[in-house]
């Protein structure tokens, strides 16, 4: 399969350069050049098809035609080793959590196959690979988690200062070894810039054998697309759910439409979002308008200019009508969300985190205007990697941090301090990588 630029159709590039190089020279953002369809044999049995039978079917639709079908079985099977499982809050209202992974947020699902299909990719190759990406919270510790002590890699991770938690930021600093973190002072949107404008200096990409793990990459969003379809699958018969996604970047959103165009039945989907709301205000006026971000206790969704919006765009011809269609937008603040934290649990007994408390908030929205859907709502991060929010709205002690991240929470914290300047970053790229 052939890959385009959603900025330029006519620039057409093989699975190798779409996945290591992650962004076209002219700074648009690569996709399929025919969106794949899965099989009506295989919408036959979906439904009694285990988690990674599903990801192998989505995986060979999209990549079959490049990775020989035992490497891509092997590359799903050791993505998905744990599960995401439908909990149900009450009729209707239903979570679908995404943090049994070794990170506890739903970027391991991405960050792990890539990694796989990376190194895959790289099986020939000799040279270093250099693994950049920039988060606002969750994807640096997914991607450090992926990579660590992966042969032939260097990772260097951006995250804005003083705006991720603190266990967050742990889970980027403390690993060490072949992962780099650059504790940037500025914002998401900061990192993203510097990241993107790495890659578009095509000699120093060239020359460090760049590549990106972030959401710009395809190979993290197919991936993405998995959990929508297993989801789906653990609802009655005949129940065409509405997606809820707590959003940022719009990454996780826009594999639910890739999952959707492959055939999943949708009834809709809705982005929820914190006052960083660009993408609601577009769907409600048409005009989309990126701003700096803004600073919220959901903090990775903190971004004013999300990338794939543009892929959005294209999976809908960029027609604002049909894109309205499909999906809805919402946005609430920091008094909502943490009104939220506690009716949940109060009503349920269950502890959902900041993010995952937007989305629940835009489900309960949606279900009040369309009392007979089934939302299923997104929790995208275990409440335990936001402790001081949680704890201060249900008290010392409500939270229990897992084992596997209070081993981090103890280890120090080592990360460079940088300007939020693409002409730094990139000095200290060739400076510190070069040789």
């Amino acid at each position: 399969m052939l890959y385009h630029s959603t900025n330029n159709p006519s620039h057409k590039v093989d699975l190798k350069e779409a996945i290591l190089r992650s962004l076209p020279p002219d700074n648009g953002l690569y996709m399929p050049d025919a969106l794949p369809v899965l099989s009506a044999g295989f919408w036959k049995t979906w439904r009694h098809l285990d988690f990674r039978e599903t990801g192998f079917a989505v995986a060979e639709a999209f990549f079959g035609e490049d990775v020989p079908s035992a490497a891509l079985r092997e590359i799903v099977d050791g993505t998905l080793e744990f599960d995401a499982p439908v909990v149900t809050l009450a009729p209707g209202d239903h979570i679908l959590e995404l943090f049994h992974g070794p990170t506890l947020a739903f970027k391991d699902f991405g960050a792990r196959f890539m990694a796989r299909l990376m190194a895959w990719l790289t099986r020939d190759d000799d040279r270093m690979l250099t693994v950049l990406v920039a988060t606002s919270g969750d994807t640096g510790g997914a991607v450090a988690s992926a990579f660590h002590h992966v042969e032939g890699t260097r990772v260097v991770i951006l995250y804005p200062k003083g705006k991720v938690s603190g266990l967050q930021e742990k889970q980027l600093t403390a690993l060490g070894g072949n992962i780099t973190a650059l504790e940037v002072d500025g914002s998401f949107d900061d990192c993203q810039a510097m990241v993107k404008a790495a890659f578009l200096d095509r000699d120093l990409s060239e020359k460090l054998n760049l590549t990106s793990a972030n959401s710009i990459n395809l190979a993290r969003l197919v991936p993405q697309s998995f959990y929508y379809i297993h989801a789906a699958r653990q609802l009655p018969e005949g129940v065409k759910p509405v997606f809820v996604v707590p959003s940022g970047n719009f990454g996780n959103l826009t594999a639910g439409l890739l999952a959707m165009k492959l055939g999943l039945p949708v009834e809709h989907f809705v982005a929820a979002t914190n006052r960083n709301d660009v993408v609601p205000r577009f769907l409600r006026s048409g005009s989309y308008q990126p701003r700096p971000s803004e600073q919220t206790i959901s903090n990775a969704m903190d971004v004013g200019a999300p990338s794939n919006f543009v892929r959005m765009q294209a999976l809908f011809g960029e027609s604002w009508e049909e894109m309205k269609r499909h999906v809805s937008g919402i946005a609430f603040d920091d008094e909502a969300t943490r009104t939220a934290i506690r009716e949940v649990k109060s009503l349920h007994d269950y502890l959902i985190d900041p993010h995952g408390a937007v989305g629940w908030l835009a489900a309960k929205a949606w279900r009040a205007q369309h009392p007979c859907s089934a939302t299923i709502t997104l929790e995208t991060a275990h409440p335990a990697k936001f402790p001081d929010v949680i704890e201060a709205e249900l008290g010392p002690g409500s939270v229990e941090i897992p084992e596997r991240l209070a081993i981090l929470a103890q280890r120090p914290k080592h990360a460079i301090p940088m300007k939020a300047e693409k002409n730094v970053f990139r000095e200290w790229l060739s400076a510190s990588l070069g040789t």
